[in-house]
């Protein structure tokens, strides 16, 4: 007998287990809102699963293919921008429209990866807001879309989600939770994937993860084209609970990727529990703080620094090398195998 046999090799643990049956009674009780909320909840809930499914996917970006964007809002905007083209030139449903968004933001990924690819480091940072900035400067100049003042989205594309008001707020209250739901399904399953095997090992060691054969450049790119059609849907769906869009709006550096950023680095970089601990404490912050006017930014910032000095791996990375708890079970474990007759 070889000397693993006297080992068990396995995924899932008792508290992923917990947390997958909890997590399922929890999406139950979320898909029934429209039912015990009111309208003012279920924006606010919408608005948390949209800026939950943008850190979880920014933080697929820098956390686990170490790529540390600082121009995630251009594809929120394009997400935006794509919405009002479809709907208002093409005539497309607004369902229909943010699927095509998320598709076109995939083709469009690609070609500025090849380009920014070419950066390492901070220069990469740079480069991508650079893009978002051209973004930006780009749409403004498309006068049938508002130009820089922006424009509205038609009554008749808003009405065709449903029937009444209330119906309404209750399928983009939907659309939002569905949206959280599957991108946080996409993360999980590629990270159990063999090219989410391969990324954990190129961030880990990325010379590494060559030396063992893995194609880092090729495993990166499809990270960047995933996370950037991924983002452009997200962002579509932002702005059709906005109805209204505008350059500065759309391509917002503080609301599309400081906020994510601080979201992430204060849950925990590197784990897919951290984007969910960092939206729940932003989320609090933000109404507990609401009051305070621009001096609320600054306690966001002293907050992050605190974080950052106490827990470098953030408040879930506390938790997670203080109890060993891990509720997704993403990576292999293994434990001594129980002799009979012990």
């Amino acid at each position: 007998m070889s000397a693993r046999d006297n080992y068990r090799v396995f995924r899932a643990t008792r508290a992923s287990r917990v947390a997958a049956v909890l997590g399922l009674a929890v999406l139950v009780l979320l898909f029934a809102a429209p039912w015990w909320a009111g309208r003012a909840e279920l924006r606010l809930l919408g608005e948390i699963f949209l800026y939950l499914s943008l850190a979880m996917l920014w933080n697929l970006l820098a956390g686990y293919a170490g790529f540390v964007s600082v121009g995630q809002q251009a594809y929120v905007g394009l997400g935006g921008y794509l919405l009002f083209a479809l709907t208002i030139f093409l005539g497309l449903h607004p369902v229909a429209a943010i699927a095509a968004a998320g598709l076109a933001g995939a083709l469009v990924a690609m070609p500025v990866a090849l380009l920014i690819f070419r950066l390492r480091g901070a220069y990469f940072a740079i480069g991508t807001w650079v893009i978002a900035e051209v973004f930006r400067l780009g749409f403004a100049q498309l006068g049938a879309l508002g130009g820089g003042s922006g424009i509205s989205l038609p009554v008749d594309a808003a009405r065709s989600l449903a029937e009444g008001r209330d119906a309404r707020e209750a399928v983009s209250y939907w659309l939002t939770l569905g949206v959280a739901t599957a991108v946080i399904t996409i993360a999980c399953l590629f990270l159990r994937s063999r090219r989410g095997l391969a990324l954990t090992a190129i961030r880990d060691n990325e010379l590494a993860a060559g030396s063992l054969g893995i194609d880092i450049w090729r495993t990166k790119f499809l990270v960047y084209v995933i996370v950037g059609g991924l983002t452009t849907l997200v962002g579509a769906l932002i702005f059709l609970q906005k109805l209204r869009i505008s350059p500065e709006a759309a391509f917002s550096v503080n609301d599309w990727t400081a906020f994510v950023i601080f979201i992430v680095v204060i849950g925990g970089i590197g784990s897919l529990e951290g984007p969910f601990v960092g939206t729940i404490v932003y989320f609090l912050l933000r109404e507990m703080l609401a009051d305070l006017g621009a001096a609320y930014l600054i306690v966001l910032g002293a907050v992050a620094i605190a974080v950052m000095l106490v827990a470098p791996k953030g408040l879930w990375g506390l938790v997670r090398d203080s109890t060993g708890l891990r509720l997704f079970p993403l990576g292999y474990r293994t434990e001594p195998k129980e002799k009979k007759g012990a």
